[in-house]
This record gives C-alpha cells, structure tokens and sequence, in this order.
C-alpha cells in the first residue's frame, strides 16, 4: 500500500507472531487476507545495475499477481520510504517472460506466509520466512508508523530499515554460508538467531 506512490514502512523480528496477531484482532483490525504462500522473483540486468542503485523490481504472487518497481529507499529512524510502482497483473508465467524479453534474469528467489490486516489507515503484514518471523507496517509518515508499533506493544528502535534480501545477504556472510535463494527448502536443518541477522527481537 503505497501513498501518492510512495512507501513508508519498517519491519520488526519479532518473536511470538501469534501475540502480535491477537492484539491486532484486539485492536479491531481487520484481517484484508488470510496466512497463505507468498512467492517473489527479484529481477536486475546483466550489470546489476539495479541493485547497485538500491531499485528493486519483483515479480510477486500472494492473493494476486503484482509487478512492483520500487526506488532508493531514505531511512528515518528505522522507517524506510521509497517510491513504489504496482501493476496487478493477470498472468504470472507472462509477466515473467515479458520482463525475461526485455533483458531482465531473476537474480534471487524469496518465500514467506504472510497474513495482511488494516487498522486506521495502517497496513500491517506478518510474515514467516526461512529465517524467521517479522511484522512489518506501513503508514503514511514515519511518525505514524512508529506510533503504530507501540500500539501493538513492538520497540520503536529496533525497526529494521532494510530489505528481506539485504538480510538474506547479512546472514548468509555472517554464517559464511552460500545460499543461493530465500526459500525454506535451502533453510532445512539450519538454525538462525537474530545475531545471524544482527537484529533484535521488537516485542522482547
């Protein structure tokens, strides 16, 4: 959910995610879809030049099939906004061989369950992935969203103001590991702190 295309969220690790979700339902939140498998493809071109320029573009499929393009990403304390473009799209196998035709490759893979609910304008997502469970909220200013997370008893300071993949990037150097993409199948059998991923739990 981005407002005059612009995004303004934070992630927090988190925990007990189901405590989250019962102060959300506490709080009246309404719950817009249901946990279920969410399944990214991050593409760049063959210099790597959008990543290097802090762009992202992600072919995604959750409740439905969204291209998102999104710009540098301005941190203030632990809140990131960035410009953000969605298209919903009606085919994900075309999406992807348009964007293939244009000289893009998917250079990482990422999964996670995600549950989305709304409450007074907040948008707020809680996630599962391979290395572990975080709930991230978007508002319309930085201010908002800190106060939000107080709201649903998360720590402020311990907003995390990067990607998923930049912390699929922390991990894999800080464990020396060589893990090609973020999906539970390449996770099996391996344990993760929040040291792996130098963060802290919010909710502790």
């Amino acid at each position: 959910m981005a407002h005059n295309n612009t995004e303004i969220e934070a992630k927090f690790y988190v925990l007990d995610l189901k405590k989250i979700e019962k102060r959300l339902q506490s709080l009246g939140a309404k719950q817009i879809v249901a946990r279920q498998f969410e399944y990214n493809l991050r593409y760049d071109d063959d210099k790597n030049s959008l990543s290097r320029s802090g762009k992202v573009l992600r072919l995604r499929r959750y409740d439905d099939v969204r291209l998102t393009f999104k710009g540098p990403g301005n941190s203030e304390n632990g809140v990131l906004s960035r410009s953000e473009i969605e298209l919903v799209v009606n085919d994900f196998d075309s999406a992807r061989l348009f964007l293939e035709g244009l000289g893009y490759h998917v250079n990482i893979v990422y999964e996670k369950f995600r549950a989305m609910y709304e409450l007074e304008e907040r948008l707020v997502t809680l996630d599962e992935l391979p290395y572990g469970k975080f709930v991230e909220i978007e508002g319309d200013s930085p201010e908002a969203v800190r106060e939000f997370a107080q709201k649903l008893g998360l720590q402020p300071q311990a907003a995390i103001p990067t990607s998923y993949h930049s912390l699929f990037d922390r991990f894999c150097r800080n464990r020396r590991l060589k893990l090609k993409n973020l999906c539970f199948a390449e996770f099996d059998g391996l344990e993760v702190s929040p040291r792996d991923l130098d963060v802290f739990p919010a909710d502790s």
